[in-house]
Protein backbone atom coordinates (compact mmCIF):
# COMPACT_ATOMS: atom_id res chain seq x y z
CA UNK A 1 0.00 0.00 0.00
CA UNK A 2 1.39 3.37 -0.99
CA UNK A 3 1.66 6.32 1.36
CA UNK A 4 -1.21 8.04 -0.46
CA UNK A 5 -3.41 4.96 -0.16
CA UNK A 6 -2.57 4.68 3.54
CA UNK A 7 -3.53 8.31 4.06
CA UNK A 8 -6.84 7.78 2.27
CA UNK A 9 -7.55 4.68 4.36
CA UNK A 10 -6.82 6.59 7.57
CA UNK A 11 -9.12 9.41 6.41
CA UNK A 12 -11.91 6.93 5.61
CA UNK A 13 -11.53 5.33 9.04
CA UNK A 14 -11.73 8.76 10.68
CA UNK A 15 -14.86 9.61 8.70
CA UNK A 16 -16.50 6.32 9.75
CA UNK A 17 -15.59 6.95 13.39
CA UNK A 18 -16.90 10.52 13.24
CA UNK A 19 -20.16 9.33 11.70
CA UNK A 20 -20.50 6.71 14.45
CA UNK A 21 -19.88 9.32 17.15
CA UNK A 22 -22.44 11.67 15.59
CA UNK A 23 -25.00 8.87 15.46
CA UNK A 24 -24.33 7.94 19.08
CA UNK A 25 -24.69 11.58 20.15
CA UNK A 26 -27.95 11.85 18.20
CA UNK A 27 -29.27 8.68 19.85
CA UNK A 28 -28.43 9.99 23.33
CA UNK A 29 -30.04 13.37 22.56
CA UNK A 30 -33.13 11.71 21.13
CA UNK A 31 -33.50 9.37 24.12
CA UNK A 32 -33.36 12.38 26.42
CA UNK A 33 -35.93 14.23 24.31
CA UNK A 34 -38.28 11.22 24.35
CA UNK A 35 -38.00 10.89 28.12
CA UNK A 36 -38.69 14.59 28.61
CA UNK A 37 -41.67 14.42 26.24
CA UNK A 38 -43.09 11.45 28.15
CA UNK A 39 -42.81 13.31 31.46
CA UNK A 40 -44.59 16.30 29.94
CA UNK A 41 -47.33 14.14 28.40
CA UNK A 42 -47.93 12.33 31.69
CA UNK A 43 -48.69 15.62 33.46
CA UNK A 44 -51.14 17.05 30.92
CA UNK A 45 -54.63 18.21 31.87
CA UNK A 46 -57.50 18.91 29.49
CA UNK A 47 -60.86 20.61 29.12
CA UNK A 48 -63.57 18.26 27.85
CA UNK A 49 -66.31 18.58 25.27
CA UNK A 50 -66.58 18.71 21.48
CA UNK A 51 -67.16 22.19 20.05
CA UNK A 52 -67.44 23.73 23.50
CA UNK A 53 -66.71 27.37 24.29
CA UNK A 54 -63.55 26.65 26.25
CA UNK A 55 -61.90 29.30 28.41
CA UNK A 56 -58.40 28.84 29.83
CA UNK A 57 -55.43 30.87 31.05
CA UNK A 58 -51.91 29.76 31.92
CA UNK A 59 -51.37 32.86 34.08
CA UNK A 60 -54.09 34.16 36.36
CA UNK A 61 -55.60 37.39 35.07
CA UNK A 62 -54.52 36.90 31.44
CA UNK A 63 -58.11 36.62 30.16
CA UNK A 64 -60.04 39.88 29.92
CA UNK A 65 -63.55 39.95 31.38
CA UNK A 66 -66.63 41.36 29.75
CA UNK A 67 -65.07 41.98 26.35
CA UNK A 68 -62.74 40.32 23.82
CA UNK A 69 -60.54 43.22 22.77
CA UNK A 70 -60.11 45.81 25.53
CA UNK A 71 -58.16 48.99 24.89
CA UNK A 72 -55.19 47.38 26.61
CA UNK A 73 -55.26 43.61 27.04
CA UNK A 74 -54.29 42.25 30.48
CA UNK A 75 -50.64 41.71 31.41
CA UNK A 76 -49.37 43.55 28.35
CA UNK A 77 -50.63 40.80 26.00
CA UNK A 78 -51.97 41.22 22.46
CA UNK A 79 -55.59 40.27 21.70
CA UNK A 80 -56.04 38.37 18.44
CA UNK A 81 -58.97 36.50 16.93
CA UNK A 82 -58.35 33.26 15.00
CA UNK A 83 -61.33 32.51 12.71
CA UNK A 84 -61.76 28.99 11.36
CA UNK A 85 -65.01 29.91 9.57
CA UNK A 86 -66.43 33.04 7.97
CA UNK A 87 -67.75 35.64 10.41
CA UNK A 88 -71.33 35.22 9.20
CA UNK A 89 -71.67 31.44 9.24
CA UNK A 90 -74.53 30.22 11.45
CA UNK A 91 -73.72 30.23 15.15
CA UNK A 92 -73.97 26.44 15.34
CA UNK A 93 -71.18 26.09 12.76
CA UNK A 94 -69.09 29.15 13.58
CA UNK A 95 -65.56 28.41 14.77
CA UNK A 96 -63.35 31.07 16.28
CA UNK A 97 -61.10 31.61 19.28
CA UNK A 98 -59.69 34.72 20.94
CA UNK A 99 -56.01 34.42 21.76
CA UNK A 100 -54.04 36.55 24.22
CA UNK A 101 -50.39 36.29 23.28
CA UNK A 102 -46.99 37.75 23.99
CA UNK A 103 -46.50 38.92 20.40
CA UNK A 104 -49.15 39.21 17.66
CA UNK A 105 -49.06 36.75 14.78
CA UNK A 106 -48.55 39.68 12.43
CA UNK A 107 -45.01 40.22 13.75
CA UNK A 108 -43.08 38.09 11.27
CA UNK A 109 -40.85 38.50 8.19
CA UNK A 110 -41.98 37.51 4.67
CA UNK A 111 -42.61 33.85 3.84
CA UNK A 112 -40.64 32.30 0.98
CA UNK A 113 -41.24 29.09 -0.93
CA UNK A 114 -39.36 26.01 0.27
CA UNK A 115 -39.14 22.51 -1.12
CA UNK A 116 -42.34 20.51 -0.64
CA UNK A 117 -40.51 17.28 0.09
CA UNK A 118 -43.06 14.47 -0.16
CA UNK A 119 -46.03 16.75 0.61
CA UNK A 120 -48.54 17.40 -2.17
CA UNK A 121 -51.75 19.41 -2.32
CA UNK A 122 -54.98 19.54 -4.29
CA UNK A 123 -55.75 19.65 -7.10
CA UNK A 124 -54.00 16.34 -7.72
CA UNK A 125 -53.04 16.27 -11.39
CA UNK A 126 -49.89 14.11 -11.55
CA UNK A 127 -52.01 11.03 -12.32
CA UNK A 128 -55.52 10.37 -13.60
CA UNK A 129 -58.07 8.87 -11.18
CA UNK A 130 -57.58 5.10 -11.07
CA UNK A 131 -60.60 2.74 -10.82
CA UNK A 132 -58.41 -0.15 -9.71
CA UNK A 133 -58.24 -1.38 -6.14
CA UNK A 134 -54.92 -0.47 -4.56
CA UNK A 135 -53.14 -1.49 -1.38
CA UNK A 136 -49.87 -0.39 0.21
CA UNK A 137 -47.55 -1.85 2.82
CA UNK A 138 -46.34 0.53 5.56
CA UNK A 139 -43.95 3.34 4.65
CA UNK A 140 -40.25 2.45 4.53
CA UNK A 141 -38.02 3.37 7.46
CA UNK A 142 -37.23 7.10 7.57
CA UNK A 143 -33.72 8.48 7.22
CA UNK A 144 -32.03 9.52 10.49
CA UNK A 145 -33.15 12.92 11.73
CA UNK A 146 -36.59 12.82 10.04
CA UNK A 147 -39.16 14.86 11.97
CA UNK A 148 -42.95 14.82 11.59
CA UNK A 149 -43.03 17.43 8.84
CA UNK A 150 -40.15 15.93 6.88
CA UNK A 151 -41.77 12.51 7.31
CA UNK A 152 -45.12 13.55 5.79
CA UNK A 153 -45.85 11.62 2.58
CA UNK A 154 -48.91 12.36 0.45
CA UNK A 155 -50.81 9.39 -0.98
CA UNK A 156 -53.48 11.36 -2.83
CA UNK A 157 -56.71 13.25 -2.53
CA UNK A 158 -59.34 15.29 -4.33
CA UNK A 159 -60.91 18.72 -4.61
CA UNK A 160 -59.04 22.00 -4.58
CA UNK A 161 -57.30 23.46 -1.55
CA UNK A 162 -57.70 27.03 -2.82
CA UNK A 163 -61.49 26.62 -3.02
CA UNK A 164 -61.63 24.81 0.35
CA UNK A 165 -63.19 21.62 -0.99
CA UNK A 166 -62.07 18.01 -0.83
CA UNK A 167 -59.44 16.20 1.19
CA UNK A 168 -56.02 14.58 1.11
CA UNK A 169 -54.56 11.41 2.58
CA UNK A 170 -51.06 11.62 4.03
CA UNK A 171 -48.91 9.22 6.00
CA UNK A 172 -46.01 10.03 8.32
CA UNK A 173 -42.96 8.15 9.56
CA UNK A 174 -40.52 10.02 11.82
CA UNK A 175 -37.67 9.37 14.24
CA UNK A 176 -36.79 12.87 15.42
CA UNK A 177 -38.70 15.68 17.17
CA UNK A 178 -39.40 18.96 15.42
CA UNK A 179 -36.71 21.25 16.80
CA UNK A 180 -36.87 25.03 16.35
CA UNK A 181 -39.55 24.38 13.73
CA UNK A 182 -43.31 24.99 13.77
CA UNK A 183 -45.95 24.00 11.20
CA UNK A 184 -49.40 25.27 10.28
CA UNK A 185 -51.83 24.36 7.53
CA UNK A 186 -53.85 27.16 5.92
CA UNK A 187 -55.41 24.66 3.50
CA UNK A 188 -57.32 22.56 6.00
CA UNK A 189 -57.57 20.87 9.35
CA UNK A 190 -55.39 17.85 10.08
CA UNK A 191 -56.78 14.68 11.65
CA UNK A 192 -53.73 12.77 12.90
CA UNK A 193 -54.13 9.02 13.47
CA UNK A 194 -51.07 7.48 15.21
CA UNK A 195 -50.45 3.81 14.40
CA UNK A 196 -47.07 3.19 16.02
CA UNK A 197 -45.49 5.39 18.67
CA UNK A 198 -46.98 8.34 20.52
CA UNK A 199 -46.88 12.07 19.82
CA UNK A 200 -46.61 15.12 22.06
CA UNK A 201 -48.17 17.97 20.08
CA UNK A 202 -47.39 21.52 21.24
CA UNK A 203 -49.93 23.92 19.74
CA UNK A 204 -50.60 27.63 20.11
CA UNK A 205 -53.51 26.75 22.39
CA UNK A 206 -51.76 24.15 24.54
CA UNK A 207 -50.42 20.60 24.55
CA UNK A 208 -51.94 17.29 23.41
CA UNK A 209 -50.69 13.74 23.81
CA UNK A 210 -51.83 11.23 21.17
CA UNK A 211 -50.93 7.55 21.22
CA UNK A 212 -51.99 4.70 18.93
CA UNK A 213 -55.73 4.21 19.41
CA UNK A 214 -56.23 7.96 19.85
CA UNK A 215 -56.64 10.70 17.24
CA UNK A 216 -55.67 14.36 17.38
CA UNK A 217 -57.23 17.15 15.36
CA UNK A 218 -55.35 20.37 14.57
CA UNK A 219 -57.73 23.05 13.23
CA UNK A 220 -56.99 25.03 10.10
CA UNK A 221 -54.28 27.63 10.68
CA UNK A 222 -53.26 26.55 14.20
CA UNK A 223 -49.49 26.35 14.58
CA UNK A 224 -47.95 23.32 16.22
CA UNK A 225 -44.78 21.33 16.79
CA UNK A 226 -44.58 17.54 17.15
CA UNK A 227 -42.29 15.80 19.63
CA UNK A 228 -41.99 12.03 20.02
CA UNK A 229 -43.04 9.79 22.90
CA UNK A 230 -41.18 6.89 21.28
CA UNK A 231 -38.03 6.58 19.21
CA UNK A 232 -39.88 6.02 15.94
CA UNK A 233 -43.46 7.00 15.15
CA UNK A 234 -45.78 6.21 12.26
CA UNK A 235 -49.35 6.95 11.30
CA UNK A 236 -51.91 8.55 9.03
CA UNK A 237 -53.24 12.08 8.43
CA UNK A 238 -56.51 13.19 6.86
CA UNK A 239 -56.29 16.76 5.60
CA UNK A 240 -59.82 18.15 5.39
CA UNK A 241 -60.08 21.14 3.05
CA UNK A 242 -63.84 21.51 3.52
CA UNK A 243 -66.13 22.38 6.40
CA UNK A 244 -64.69 21.57 9.82
CA UNK A 245 -65.34 18.11 11.18
CA UNK A 246 -68.40 17.82 13.39
CA UNK A 247 -70.16 15.02 15.21
CA UNK A 248 -72.69 13.28 12.96
CA UNK A 249 -76.39 13.67 13.61
CA UNK A 250 -77.79 10.59 15.34
CA UNK A 251 -81.28 10.49 13.79
CA UNK A 252 -83.31 7.52 15.08
CA UNK A 253 -80.39 6.42 17.28
CA UNK A 254 -81.54 9.18 19.62
CA UNK A 255 -79.60 11.46 21.95
CA UNK A 256 -76.68 9.17 22.80
CA UNK A 257 -74.23 6.88 21.04
CA UNK A 258 -71.27 6.78 18.65
CA UNK A 259 -68.66 9.37 19.73
CA UNK A 260 -69.72 11.17 22.90
CA UNK A 261 -68.98 14.89 22.97
CA UNK A 262 -67.59 14.79 26.50
CA UNK A 263 -64.83 12.36 25.48
CA UNK A 264 -63.12 14.94 23.24
CA UNK A 265 -60.35 16.68 25.16
CA UNK A 266 -59.11 20.19 24.37
CA UNK A 267 -55.82 21.57 25.71
CA UNK A 268 -55.48 24.10 28.48
CA UNK A 269 -53.40 27.18 27.82
CA UNK A 270 -49.62 26.74 27.82
CA UNK A 271 -47.10 29.08 26.28
CA UNK A 272 -43.48 29.40 25.26
CA UNK A 273 -41.61 32.60 26.11
CA UNK A 274 -38.04 32.83 24.89
CA UNK A 275 -37.58 36.19 26.60
CA UNK A 276 -36.60 37.82 23.32
CA UNK A 277 -33.34 35.89 22.98
CA UNK A 278 -33.72 36.02 19.21
CA UNK A 279 -33.14 32.29 18.62
CA UNK A 280 -34.41 31.58 15.10
CA UNK A 281 -37.54 29.46 14.70
CA UNK A 282 -38.57 28.24 11.26
CA UNK A 283 -42.33 28.58 10.79
CA UNK A 284 -43.60 26.50 7.88
CA UNK A 285 -47.01 27.25 6.38
CA UNK A 286 -48.83 24.99 3.93
CA UNK A 287 -50.67 27.35 1.61
CA UNK A 288 -52.59 26.32 -1.54
CA UNK A 289 -50.72 23.04 -1.68
CA UNK A 290 -47.17 24.35 -1.27
CA UNK A 291 -44.85 24.90 1.67
CA UNK A 292 -43.70 28.38 2.62
CA UNK A 293 -41.37 29.30 5.48
CA UNK A 294 -40.31 32.33 7.47
CA UNK A 295 -37.61 32.63 10.13
CA UNK A 296 -39.03 34.12 13.32
CA UNK A 297 -36.92 35.55 16.13
CA UNK A 298 -39.33 34.10 18.70
CA UNK A 299 -41.60 31.11 19.21
CA UNK A 300 -45.11 31.66 17.84
CA UNK A 301 -46.47 29.26 20.49
CA UNK A 302 -46.79 32.17 22.90
CA UNK A 303 -50.53 32.23 23.70
CA UNK A 304 -50.93 32.79 27.45
CA UNK A 305 -54.73 32.56 27.49
CA UNK A 306 -57.57 31.85 25.09
CA UNK A 307 -61.29 31.28 24.83
CA UNK A 308 -63.46 29.95 22.00
CA UNK A 309 -64.27 26.82 20.05
CA UNK A 310 -61.64 26.79 17.28
CA UNK A 311 -59.34 24.50 19.20
CA UNK A 312 -57.32 21.29 18.89
CA UNK A 313 -58.49 18.13 20.60
CA UNK A 314 -57.64 14.50 21.21
CA UNK A 315 -60.09 11.56 21.26
CA UNK A 316 -59.67 7.94 22.37
CA UNK A 317 -61.19 5.66 19.71
CA UNK A 318 -61.72 2.93 22.30
CA UNK A 319 -64.41 5.16 23.83
CA UNK A 320 -66.50 4.98 20.64
CA UNK A 321 -69.96 3.67 21.53
CA UNK A 322 -70.49 1.12 18.75
CA UNK A 323 -74.01 0.61 17.43
CA UNK A 324 -74.87 -2.51 15.45
CA UNK A 325 -77.45 -5.10 14.51
CA UNK A 326 -78.80 -7.38 17.24
CA UNK A 327 -81.04 -9.35 14.89
CA UNK A 328 -79.69 -9.93 11.37
CA UNK A 329 -77.54 -8.41 8.60
CA UNK A 330 -74.37 -6.34 8.78
CA UNK A 331 -75.12 -2.61 9.19
CA UNK A 332 -73.82 -0.09 6.67
CA UNK A 333 -70.39 1.25 7.72
CA UNK A 334 -71.89 4.74 8.17
CA UNK A 335 -73.03 3.51 11.60
CA UNK A 336 -69.37 3.68 12.65
CA UNK A 337 -68.87 7.39 11.79
CA UNK A 338 -66.85 9.30 14.39
CA UNK A 339 -66.64 12.67 12.61
CA UNK A 340 -68.09 14.09 9.43
CA UNK A 341 -67.37 17.10 7.22
CA UNK A 342 -70.68 17.98 5.55
CA UNK A 343 -70.85 19.15 1.96
CA UNK A 344 -73.43 21.30 0.20
CA UNK A 345 -75.61 18.21 -0.30
CA UNK A 346 -77.36 16.92 2.80
CA UNK A 347 -76.17 13.45 3.78
CA UNK A 348 -73.26 13.50 1.33
CA UNK A 349 -70.05 14.15 3.22
CA UNK A 350 -66.94 15.78 1.88
CA UNK A 351 -65.14 13.32 4.15
CA UNK A 352 -66.21 10.98 6.95
CA UNK A 353 -63.89 9.50 9.55
CA UNK A 354 -65.09 5.99 10.39
CA UNK A 355 -63.68 3.57 12.97
CA UNK A 356 -64.14 -0.19 13.22
CA UNK A 357 -63.69 -0.51 16.96
CA UNK A 358 -64.01 -3.60 19.20
CA UNK A 359 -67.61 -4.86 19.17
CA UNK A 360 -69.90 -7.88 19.48
CA UNK A 361 -71.35 -9.68 16.43
CA UNK A 362 -74.58 -11.54 17.14
CA UNK A 363 -76.55 -11.48 13.87
CA UNK A 364 -78.53 -14.65 13.15
CA UNK A 365 -78.37 -16.26 9.69
CA UNK A 366 -75.98 -13.45 8.75
CA UNK A 367 -72.73 -13.19 6.84
CA UNK A 368 -70.94 -11.24 9.54
CA UNK A 369 -67.91 -9.67 7.85
CA UNK A 370 -68.59 -6.58 5.74
CA UNK A 371 -70.52 -7.51 2.63
CA UNK A 372 -69.44 -7.32 -1.02
CA UNK A 373 -69.97 -3.78 -2.13
CA UNK A 374 -69.79 -1.09 -4.81
CA UNK A 375 -70.08 2.41 -3.41
CA UNK A 376 -70.59 5.90 -4.82
CA UNK A 377 -68.20 7.06 -2.07
CA UNK A 378 -64.44 6.46 -2.20
CA UNK A 379 -62.77 4.68 0.70
CA UNK A 380 -59.23 4.84 2.03
CA UNK A 381 -58.81 2.32 4.85
CA UNK A 382 -55.97 2.06 7.34
CA UNK A 383 -55.19 -0.34 10.17
CA UNK A 384 -54.01 0.82 13.60
CA UNK A 385 -53.70 -2.51 15.38
CA UNK A 386 -54.49 -6.21 15.00
CA UNK A 387 -56.44 -7.37 11.96
CA UNK A 388 -59.54 -6.24 10.07
CA UNK A 389 -62.32 -8.80 10.01
CA UNK A 390 -62.77 -8.65 6.22
CA UNK A 391 -59.10 -8.95 5.27
CA UNK A 392 -56.36 -11.47 5.79
CA UNK A 393 -53.39 -10.11 7.73
CA UNK A 394 -49.75 -11.17 7.46
CA UNK A 395 -47.17 -10.73 4.74
CA UNK A 396 -48.72 -9.40 1.57
CA UNK A 397 -51.98 -8.71 3.38
CA UNK A 398 -53.60 -5.76 5.12
CA UNK A 399 -51.00 -4.61 7.65
CA UNK A 400 -50.96 -2.03 10.46
CA UNK A 401 -49.45 1.10 8.97
CA UNK A 402 -50.54 0.06 5.48
CA UNK A 403 -53.68 1.07 3.65
CA UNK A 404 -56.07 0.29 0.83
CA UNK A 405 -57.90 2.54 -1.62
CA UNK A 406 -61.22 1.57 -3.17
CA UNK A 407 -62.38 4.43 -5.37
CA UNK A 408 -66.02 5.02 -6.24
CA UNK A 409 -67.84 2.02 -7.73
CA UNK A 410 -64.81 -0.27 -7.48
CA UNK A 411 -66.06 -3.68 -6.35
CA UNK A 412 -64.62 -4.84 -3.03
CA UNK A 413 -65.43 -6.91 0.00
CA UNK A 414 -64.07 -9.83 2.00
CA UNK A 415 -61.17 -11.70 0.44
CA UNK A 416 -61.55 -15.33 -0.56
CA UNK A 417 -60.08 -16.73 2.65
CA UNK A 418 -62.36 -14.60 4.82
CA UNK A 419 -65.44 -15.45 2.73
CA UNK A 420 -64.83 -19.18 2.94
CA UNK A 421 -64.26 -19.03 6.70
CA UNK A 422 -67.29 -16.85 7.43
CA UNK A 423 -69.62 -18.94 5.28
CA UNK A 424 -69.29 -21.97 7.56
CA UNK A 425 -68.63 -20.28 10.91
CA UNK A 426 -70.76 -21.18 13.92
CA UNK A 427 -73.02 -18.18 14.52
CA UNK A 428 -72.57 -17.85 18.25
CA UNK A 429 -71.97 -14.39 19.79
CA UNK A 430 -68.51 -13.27 18.71
CA UNK A 431 -66.39 -10.49 20.20
CA UNK A 432 -64.09 -8.63 17.82
CA UNK A 433 -61.46 -7.18 20.11
CA UNK A 434 -58.16 -7.80 18.33
CA UNK A 435 -58.30 -5.06 15.73
CA UNK A 436 -58.77 -1.33 15.25
CA UNK A 437 -59.26 -0.16 11.68
CA UNK A 438 -60.53 3.12 10.26
CA UNK A 439 -61.67 4.67 7.01
CA UNK A 440 -61.46 8.09 5.39
CA UNK A 441 -64.55 8.09 3.16
CA UNK A 442 -65.15 10.86 0.64
CA UNK A 443 -67.73 11.77 -1.99
CA UNK A 444 -65.08 12.30 -4.68
CA UNK A 445 -62.52 9.90 -6.21
CA UNK A 446 -59.09 9.93 -4.57
CA UNK A 447 -56.41 10.57 -7.19
CA UNK A 448 -53.05 9.18 -6.14
CA UNK A 449 -49.82 11.12 -6.33
CA UNK A 450 -47.09 9.89 -8.64
CA UNK A 451 -45.02 8.82 -5.63
CA UNK A 452 -47.91 6.67 -4.35
CA UNK A 453 -48.68 5.15 -7.76
CA UNK A 454 -45.01 4.24 -8.24
CA UNK A 455 -44.08 3.41 -4.64
CA UNK A 456 -42.00 0.35 -3.90
CA UNK A 457 -44.37 -0.54 -1.06
CA UNK A 458 -47.43 -0.55 -3.36
CA UNK A 459 -48.57 -4.16 -3.36
CA UNK A 460 -48.73 -5.95 -6.70
CA UNK A 461 -51.44 -8.48 -7.33
CA UNK A 462 -53.91 -7.04 -4.83
CA UNK A 463 -56.73 -8.19 -7.13
CA UNK A 464 -55.66 -11.77 -6.49
CA UNK A 465 -57.24 -11.79 -3.01
CA UNK A 466 -60.62 -12.18 -4.74
CA UNK A 467 -59.49 -14.81 -7.22
CA UNK A 468 -60.68 -18.36 -6.64
CA UNK A 469 -64.11 -17.38 -5.35
CA UNK A 470 -65.89 -20.48 -6.60
CA UNK A 471 -69.19 -20.73 -8.47
CA UNK A 472 -71.82 -22.10 -6.07
CA UNK A 473 -74.95 -21.45 -8.11
CA UNK A 474 -77.46 -24.26 -7.87
CA UNK A 475 -79.87 -23.10 -10.58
Amino acid sequence: MTTTEQAREIERARAVEQAREIEQARAVEQAGAVEQARETAGALTYSSGFGNEHSTEAVSGALPHGRNSPQRAPLGLYAEQLSGTAFTEPRAHNRRSWLYRIRPSAAHPPFVRIDNGAVRGAPFTEKVPDPNRLRWDPLPEPAPGTDFLAGLWTLGGNGDASSRSGMAVHLYHANSPMKDRVFSDADGELLIVPESGGLLIRTELGLLSARPGEVALIPRGVRFRVELLDGVVRGYVCENYGRPFQLPDLGPIGANGLANARDFLAPVAAYEDDGGDGRPVQVVNKYCGNLWAAEYDHSPLDVVAWHGNHAPYVYDLHRFNVMGSISYDHPDPSIFTVLTSPSDTEGLAGVDFVVFAPRWLVGEDTFRPPYFHRNVMSEYMGLIEGAYDAKTAGKGGFLPGGGSLHNMMSAHGPDRETFERAGVAELKPQKIDDGLAFMFETRWPVTTTAQAAEAGHLQTGYDNVWQGLARHWEG
